[in-house]
């Protein structure tokens, strides 16, 4: 059956129409078929990287490497088991394609390049065994960010020389480099490690622990409010990836949290660059979410303004992490303070329902809850009846009685209906709303 399917295969290829190269500047006469044994049996495209399987089949290793990492440890063609270590170059059919690419040039082909040879999991096991010999040895910081530049010259040429960085522990080494350096005050050349250390990203539970430390976030910190537009950005994805673990930042003091904050929030209110506009917010919400204290501090940062009024404009993937902000500073007494004091809190929680994405529905949702019910003083029970007057004026109840009817989570719909239960109490002050709206409510009281 496996020799039939194999020739099954080869019949297909043979008769399927060979992709055409076209000659810069166009037209159907500069067209130019590949020939068959120079496309990849996946893409159908040119080979620039040909590798053989064990089976005998030559791929693209673009292609064929997309296709193990999707989890399908197969060949292709044979269904025979395949991994990523098995591939052997075809240094032969490169030299075929090369010639033939030259040979049309004059046809509008470009040469393809030779692939550069990867790095074998013993060469990556020696460069960081140089990686970190030298960064714990005092006066050694200049060899250190030497071997460091090495690492991430050949993790960013290709994915494969990624992912053997990646196998063979070279997270946690400069994760632990960075560390030494930072305690030994070498600050010159932590942005280099940082670097490399970004590449590897995501980092497993011991690299990000080892960031979540004193002396690493201290000097992160600092990168993340001094150091280069490159710098800052590194720094503020390596804290997101230490504080995103549980309990990675136990233990830090207090202040040294406090200063992680005022980093994350100096980087949300004036934007580097959108990836670091979100990496902070992620970072921002797994702190404010862990401790009110911490939910509070973030709070009086000003930041509450900030994301409501970005939410007016802000794409899906900002919306939803600035209402996870959002929601999380409104754990704590300052953060509902801060929201309920802003005229647009609630117009714009009510406007990203059904308008983002389920998972910002169910933040605003909870947003606004938080702002409706929670009032432990007579001051901020008046700010919270205020609130829920405004969100009968923009529309809430519509919205939450079609999230009750369309579905939603158990924690959301008892959310909402707590919330249709506190908009009934003041129906009468909803000028916007008609009545019949409340028809049928009275279960809800």
């Amino acid at each position: 059956m496996a020799l039939l399917a194999r020739r099954a295969r080869k019949a297909v290829m043979a008769k399927a129409p060979a992709p055409l190269l076209q000659k810069r500047g166009g037209g159907a006469a500069a067209e130019l078929a590949i020939p068959a044994h120079f496309r990849c049996p996946i893409s159908l495209d040119l080979m620039r990287d040909p590798v053989t399987a064990p089976t005998g089949i030559t791929y693209d290793r673009e292609g064929i490497e997309a296709w193990l990492d999707t989890g399908r440890a197969v060949c292709p063609v044979t269904h025979a088991p395949l991994r990523h270590e098995d591939l052997v170059p075809n240094h032969a059919i490169r030299r075929v394609i090369q010639d033939w690419c030259v040979a049309n040039r004059s046809r509008g082909v470009e040469r393809i390049p030779t692939p550069k040879i990867p790095v074998t999991p013993v060469q990556a096991s020696e460069l960081l065994f140089d990686v970190a010999e030298s960064a714990a040895r005092r006066g050694a910081a200049g060899r250190a960010a030497g071997a460091v530049a090495r690492v991430r010259a050949l993790a960013r040429d290709s994915e494969r020389n990624r992912r053997c960085f990646v196998s063979v522990g070279t997270g946690r080494v400069l994760a632990a480099a960075f560390e030494s350096l930072a305690a030994a005050g070498e600050a010159g050349v932590l942005e280099d490690v940082l670097a490399a250390l970004v590449c590897m990203m995501p980092l497993d539970e011991e690299a990000a622990r080892v960031l979540a430390s004193s002396s690493s976030m201290g000097s992160l910190v600092a990168i993340a409010k001094h150091g280069s537009l490159a710098g800052r950005l590194n720094a503020v994805l390596a804290i997101k990836e230490a504080v995103s673990r549980d309990g990675a930042f136990v233990d830090l003091a207090d202040d040294k949290v406090d200063k992680v904050v005022d980093a994350l929030v100096v980087i949300i209110k004036a934007p580097i660059c959108p990836q670091a506009t979100k990496a902070a917010m992620v970072a921002t919400y797994h702190l404010a979410s862990s401790d009110e204290r911490v939910a509070a501090r973030v709070a009086s940062t000003g930041l509450v303004p900030t994301l409501i009024e970005a939410l007016v404009d802000a794409d899906k993937s900002v919306s939803e992490k600035a209402l996870a902000v959002l929601d999380a500073m409104l754990a704590s007494e300052e953060g509902r303070a801060s929201a309920r004091g802003h005229a647009l809190a609630m117009p714009a929680l009510v406007k990203k329902m059904f308008r983002v994405s389920d998972v910002a529905t169910e933040l605003a949702v909870s947003a606004m809850w938080r702002l409706g019910c929670k009032a432990s003083s007579g001051d901020e029970e008046a700010a919270a009846t205020g609130c829920l007057v405004e969100a009968l004026r923009v529309g809430a109840f519509q919205k939450l009685l079609l999230l009750l009817q369309v579905g939603c989570r158990d924690a959301t719909k008892e959310k909402a209906t707590e919330l249709l239960k506190m908009l009934n109490k003041h129906k009468g002050l909803g000028e916007c709303v008609d009545a019949v709206d409340f028809r049928g409510l009275n279960r809800l009281s």
